[in-house]
């Protein structure tokens, strides 16, 4: 029966729902459905069995024992494959580093996990949620449950396992220290960025064939990734050739001089041609995207933009510093060439640059 205002009243079906006929939804009355509870609690073989439970440690170990096994490994893998200029031993260095810090992480997370799944309590448990507050009973409490779950965990009286898991944890950032500290054997880093193979004179080459440049060769919108002339696997500098190649990439381009708005006092390009170093001076990614239209290079690491017409200042991310700029000029017969080397360091601003 409806009331004055043609409404509906609601009603009750026979499963228990109510029913508003107003807006054609059936609410569930929270008095209506039972609590469902909790599940049976399954007794694990561990729980039963003492042959299981220590089975189970010593698993626990092993996985302890192999995350520190792949650890030294990777040590071992970064001295037993050295890098070269062969570019298969960058795969081999980096594959069996690679799969020794797998290892040690992995083994850390297993045994962990399977720690928690075979010996430690896994009896479900409900907990009424309340405010917390800071009282002395509640801290005491807190003391409590710690010291209920230490001994439920068996942290401290399984010597085995907690005995591992200290080695484990202990040899898994050795491979990292070991990186970092042989990222340069030059007792002066900022130095060895300083200067580069640029020299007044070295023709801009094409990168990988090493073949030299023509100014004529670029067109508006050309954009070329240039090396110096004479830096090839086989050259004179076969023994250190990636990381000249690392200091000395140049991204070349050529845009409408007229577009230019370098407020440099010498002229560092030739006839809208300019050169600018590859390495990005927020952590020393390749900046390699360039937009025609509006003249910005992005390093696709972290988004760092620079705009390439005026005197590529970072528009944009993280970076704090303009790409360092290549001075270049024509030499008789018409190649690009550089004035000479960088005016200031590559790569990431952290350096310290104030040394000459």
């Amino acid at each position: 029966m409806s009331d004055q205002k043609g409404l509906v009243p609601a009603s009750h079906d026979s499963e228990g729902f109510e029913h508003d006929y107003n807006s054609g939804l059936a609410v569930v009355t929270a008095d209506k459905i039972p609590d469902p509870g909790l599940e049976p609690h399954r007794v694990r073989m561990t729980d039963k069995s003492v042959k299981h439970e220590n089975r189970a440690a010593r698993q626990v170990f092993y996985w302890f024992m192999a995350s520190a096994v792949g650890s030294v490994g990777s040590i071992v893998a970064y001295f037993a494959f050295p890098i070269s200029s062969d570019l298969g031993t960058v795969h081999n260095n980096t594959f069996f580093m690679g799969l020794g810090i797998a290892l040690g992480l992995f083994g850390i997370g297993f045994g962990a996990v399977h720690w928690a799944k075979t010996l430690m309590p896994d009896a479900e448990v409900a907990e009424p949620r309340h405010q917390t507050r800071g009282a002395e009973d509640v801290r005491a409490r807190a003391v409590e449950i710690v010291s209920l779950a230490n001994s439920e965990s068996g942290f401290s009286r399984r010597k085995l396992i907690r005995r591992s898991l200290y080695g484990a944890l202990a040899m898994f950032p050795l491979p990292a220290l070991v990186l970092f500290k042989d990222m340069t054997t030059d007792p002066n880093p900022q130095g060895t960025l300083r200067h580069t193979m640029w020299t007044a004179g070295t023709r801009l080459a094409l990168d990988p064939t090493g073949t030299p440049i023509k100014a004529a060769d670029l067109t508006i919108g050309s954009v070329f990734h240039v090396i110096p002339e004479g830096l090839m696997p086989d050259g004179a500098h076969k023994d250190d050739y990636l990381e000249q190649k690392a200091k000395a990439a140049v991204l070349l381009v050529r845009v409408d001089p007229a577009q230019i708005n370098s407020q440099k006092e010498l002229d560092w390009g030739y006839n809208g041609i300019v050169a600018y170093s590859k390495i990005c001076t927020h952590v020393g990614c390749p900046v390699a995207l360039y937009e025609q239209h509006t003249h910005h290079l992005l390093c696709p690491c972290h988004q760092s933009t620079f705009d390439l017409a005026n005197d590529c200042a970072v528009i944009f991310g993280p970076a704090t510093r303009p790409l360092p700029q290549l001075q270049i000029t024509v030499d008789a017969e018409g190649y690009l060439v550089a004035k000479g080397d960088f005016s200031e360091p590559v790569g990431p601003s952290f350096w310290e640059r104030t040394a000459k």
